[in-house]
């Protein structure tokens, strides 16, 4: 089920805001992302660390959770992570925030 108080929760973040930000177009904001096309396969959190200019266990924490509400998909490759945008998540939050207020 999805908790609707955890995903507010999840972004009332200046980072997370961002981080959803710079994800809905990754291709302008990571474009020298080498392991692969990164609206294809997802950001590496390395190159996620880099632009907030965080520690890596940062960076992490704030991926979980807007990855455990429902906003972000992550995609293991070897051992790196790559993240992306759940389209369809964060449009029904938008259409279920509308709904509500």
């Amino acid at each position: 089920m999805i908790d609707r108080v955890e995903q507010a929760k999840a972004l009332a973040s200046d980072v997370r805001l961002l981080i959803l930000g710079w994800l809905k177009d990754p291709a302008a904001h990571f474009s020298h992302q080498v392991t692969g096309d990164p609206a294809e396969i997802g950001v590496c959190v390395t190159l996620l660390t880099a632009k907030l200019g965080m520690s890596q266990p940062t960076v992490s924490r704030h991926l979980e959770i807007l990855r455990r509400a429902g906003f972000l998909r992550v995609r293991k490759i070897g051992r790196w992570s790559f993240f992306a945008r759940d389209e369809a998540a964060l449009s029904d939050y938008k259409d279920w925030l509308r709904d509500t207020l």
